[in-house]
């Protein structure tokens, strides 16, 4: 069953033949009821579930305004539809102020848009209702405190973590670089049988193999000539704790060997000593690369990779989960408000979509860098577009790899993404005003305010809020 069985939809119009016209074109997949007027429409409501409910704004007695406040009061989970032909750019603007999810132009000339809006808020409510079912299922007894982001993807991750983390099994991480993937070793830790010990986290990337050796497992005095005095290693360390390998991938054939060993005795060996130390020490790797594909090339051992592989965990880059990066922006702000001893700043609309757009090819990490210069720089109270870093300024853009972003959604969710992004861009071009961007666009000025109460957009974002003088 999808998200869209036995959907109840809500008509409500005092012309007949809009009522009759929506009412065939949506019954073809929902259940739709009908209401001449917005006092039988609650009536309605009161005594049946609804899904969405799509209103005429200018009725007789209690206008479709007055309905979306009663419905919006009483009912916030039920999405409003504007139905609007007489009414004023104004007064529909104000009534997706008050809630309403989408505005219906009469006439309709193309009958499948009701459909399609129809579909893209029961997908969004579905999705709403699967992110706040993972999240309460997360929330007991789950230690996520410094882990943000509510996407699905996020959720299902919390989810897998929460089952592995009681346990001893090893766990190999993989993604991108600034993923976060120490973060969520951390998480694992914190959650697991071990959190009252000792967490260690190390990159096998930053040493040689002899020094790397030494610092994993440790060397007796005399092993080498600096070594003056005995030195117990990570493994040590975190004996009774977890241990973090960061970026495995890095490590020589050699030195794999060795820690295949340890991996499958639980013992390690000092350099320069002659026995074995028992260790109960959990391991979690981590890599940027593709492990398989190491072995297969022969840059990484088969034993060790399985070895290594029992529990996997694949963190997603930041660019598909575009849910979280508002969720890590105002987190990020209000922590780099605090550091700069800064007021704490909210974050302007044509940031928040530039934000949105950006590819993020250094992930959590370049979004949390490229915050931290935009408060730093910002003398407002809010960040604005130039107070972000030169590189990021330049999204929303159209080169290929942007629109590439665009063929892994659907084709509807695609074009309202695009139209989203041209009119910020049109916006920010014009410093916000609708008679130029009328005239570059060729968009109706009337249509424009449609289109930008659709997205949420507000044009005094775009207006530049101090003149230079000279």
């Amino acid at each position: 069953m999808n998200e869209n069985n036995k959907a109840r939809i809500l008509i409500v119009d005092d012309e007949q033949d809009t009522r009759d016209i929506f009412s065939r074109q949506l019954k073809k997949e929902y259940s739709v009821d009908v209401a001449e007027s917005a006092l039988i429409a609650l009536q309605l409501i009161s005594q049946n579930q609804y899904q969405i409910v799509m209103t005429d704004l200018v009725m007789p007695g209690e206008d479709g305004m007055e309905l979306l406040k009663n419905i919006k009061q009483k009912w916030p989970e039920i999405s409003v539809v504007i139905i609007s032909g007489k009414a004023s750019i104004e007064i529909a603007v104000e009534a997706m102020k008050l809630g309403a999810e989408e505005l219906i132009e009469k006439p309709l000339d193309n009958l499948e848009l009701l459909n399609i809006i129809t579909q893209k808020i029961l997908r969004s409510k579905w999705q709403a209702a699967e992110i706040k079912r993972l999240q309460h299922e997360l929330e007991k007894d789950f230690d996520r405190s410094h882990i943000i982001g509510n996407s699905t993807k996020m959720q299902k991750i919390m989810k897998k973590i929460k089952l592995i983390a009681p346990l001893d099994a090893t766990v190999l991480l993989n993604g991108e670089t600034g993923v976060g993937k120490e973060m969520f070793a951390e998480l694992i830790f914190k959650n697991s049988n071990h959190r009252n010990n000792k967490f260690v986290a190390f990159n096998c990337g930053s040493l040689s193999e002899s020094l790397l050796e030494s610092a994993l497992f440790g060397h007796i005095k005399g092993a080498f000539t600096s070594a003056i005095k005995d030195k117990i290693g990570y493994f040590e360390e975190a004996d009774g704790g977890t241990l973090f390998l960061d970026e495995i991938s890095e490590t020589s054939p050699a030195f794999q060997i060795k820690l295949l060993r340890t991996l499958e005795k639980n013992v390690i060996r000092r350099v320069g000593d002659d026995k074995d130390i028992s260790i109960d020490t959990r391991i979690i790797a981590a890599s940027n690369k593709d492990l398989l594909q190491e072995v297969n090339n022969g840059n990484f051992r088969e034993d060790l990779y399985y070895r290594l592989n029992i529990i996997n965990i694949t963190i997603p880059p930041l660019r598909e989960r575009v849910e979280d990066i508002k969720l890590l922006s105002l987190e990020f702000s209000k922590i780099f408000s605090q550091k700069y001893n800064k007021p704490e700043l909210t974050i302007s609309e044509p940031v928040m979509a530039i934000l949105s757009s950006s590819p993020w090819k250094g992930n959590v990490r370049e979004l949390k860098n490229a915050i931290e210069h935009a408060v730093a720089l910002s003398i407002h109270d809010k960040i604005l577009v130039d107070d972000l870093p030169d590189n990021i300024k330049k999204y929303p853009n159209t080169d290929p790899n942007s629109l590439q972003q665009l063929f892994h959604i659907p084709f509807n969710e695609a074009k309202n993404a695009f139209e989203e992004k041209y009119l910020i861009k049109l916006l920010s071009k014009t410093h916000g005003e609708i008679t130029k961007a009328a005239e570059i666009s060729g968009i109706k000025r009337q249509n424009l305010y449609n289109k930008m109460s659709k997205y949420d957009i507000n044009p005094d974002s775009f207006r530049k809020s101090n003149k230079m003088s000279f």
